[in-house]
């Protein structure tokens, strides 16, 4: 009886903990199954809406290639003869098939699982006093506690978007990364990344070691912290607002008017490596979108298509956003998308030459700035030491030197002491 009597005592002084759960109201399970929906979205998927939004935003399964779906956030709405987009991702390169399931529990984690059970991903909130789930009106998506505080939210893990109130954070989520094609759901060439002193852009080239800038926003500060994509209204106009991309260190690195109220719009970085803002109208039935901004412009402003790594496909010389010339080793012939650089020799050999076009410049070269200074023939040393090297480019006021891996779009420069060498096998 004493040791019955310890054990009560020893029981009831120990603290109690309660774990907060999601109330079984609140809980679901969808799986990936039945009819396809038939309104337009871009890419042209096939999807499979669910119960799960707040409009214009709606949560679904969608696919471009079969039985390979992914879990996304949709804005737009089905009366809208506009195609809606797609503005979150789950699952981006980890597909998920029929059958998969969506499932979000009284222990507080949302989990999407495969058919065969296995997660491919998941919000990993289990037992973290998570006891529901909500999209927000700024399409947030977010898992809360019985305060309201988000233990989770969808705007800590962009994918190549972000929207009004969002942030790219030093510490947090640093980056957005392009979508790889129209088909194929997966990491793409390009990125956008907060850095702790400046706000930039990178190309992952198919045959370099490492990626290269083709494009930054602001010179080296002490410190940043974020860059947040903000809606400002117009004081002097209720109909009309702007949309800024604003660093912490103060001033804004985007700035866009757009055509509509700008509550509903979203910066992206696209599959062509352009940053672009869109905003949503959702009180008309046509033309619901407005592209508000273009880094990248056809009239060079702020920045010329040229700039973009692929503008001109895999070679090809540009000129006011224009692809003009195929610059082979005959000379410059008329760009069509078949131009090709020719062929390098086989690697170790020694039996090629460089052909030299003059007043071009690399699309790294404009801020990447290449290395140096170097003379002009340690540059051109530097790469015949290379056997994936197809050519570099040499800035003879700056002495600096770009090493190029991919050639693709080249930039016509008024300034002829800006040259390029390309690599050629010997006939």
């Amino acid at each position: 009886m004493e040791l019955s009597l310890l054990s009560l005592c020893f029981l009831f002084s120990i603290p109690f903990i309660a774990h907060a759960t999601v109330p079984p109201s609140s809980t679901f399970k969808y799986v990936n199954e039945g009819e396809f929906g038939f309104y337009s979205s871009e890419y042209a998927p096939d999807y499979r809406p669910l119960t799960i939004g707040t409009s214009p935003f709606q949560l679904m399964f969608y696919n471009t290639t079969p039985n390979a779906y992914t879990l996304a956030l949709l804005m737009g709405t089905r009366r809208s003869e506009s195609a809606r987009r797609w503005v979150w991702e789950a699952n981006r390169g980890n597909p998920v098939r029929e059958n998969a399931t969506l499932t979000f529990g009284e222990d507080g984690n949302l989990v999407l699982a495969d058919a065969d059970g296995r997660i491919a991903w998941q919000t990993n909130t289990a037992n973290k006093g998570v006891v529901g789930f909500e999209v927000l009106p700024n399409g947030n998506m977010v898992l809360h506690d019985s305060k309201g505080n988000f233990i989770w939210q969808s705007f800590d893990s962009p994918t190549d978007t972000i929207l009004v109130g969002q942030s790219l954070r030093v510490g947090g989520a640093t980056r957005l990364v392009s979508r790889a094609s129209q088909n194929e759901n997966s990491d793409g060439a390009y990125s956008l990344v907060m850095e702790s002193k400046r706000l930039v852009m990178y190309y992952k080239s198919p045959n370099s070691p490492k990626q290269y800038l083709y494009h930054t926003f602001s010179p080296r500060q002490d410190r940043l912290q974020n860059a947040t994509l903000n809606y400002n209204p117009d004081p002097y106009d209720n109909s009309a607002s702007d949309i800024t991309f604003d660093l912490s260190s103060g001033g804004w690195s985007v700035y866009a008017r757009p055509k509509f109220n700008a509550t509903l719009s979203f910066l992206r970085i696209g599959i062509d490596g352009n940053l672009r803002i869109y905003s949503y109208n959702n009180k008309v039935d046509y033309m619901a979108w407005d592209v508000a901004f273009n880094l990248f412009s056809r009239d060079g402003f702020p920045e010329s298509e040229c700039q973009l790594p692929e503008r001109c496909g895999k070679f090809g010389l540009c000129e006011d956003s224009q692809c003009v010339a195929c610059p082979l080793p005959g000379g410059l012939l008329g760009w069509s998308k078949n131009c090709e650089p020719v062929k390098p020799p086989a690697c170790g050999s020694k039996n090629f030459y460089y052909y030299k076009l003059e007043g071009v410049d690399h699309s790294m070269s404009k801020y990447a700035g290449g290395s140096g200074p170097v003379k002009e023939d340690e540059c051109g040393r530097k790469c015949s030491g290379g056997c994936k090297c197809m050519g570099y480019f040499y800035n003879k006021e700056t002495s600096k030197c770009s090493i190029a891996y991919d050639l693709q779009t080249l930039t016509k420069v008024s300034n002829s002491t800006h040259v390029g060498y390309i690599k050629a096998p010997k006939q």
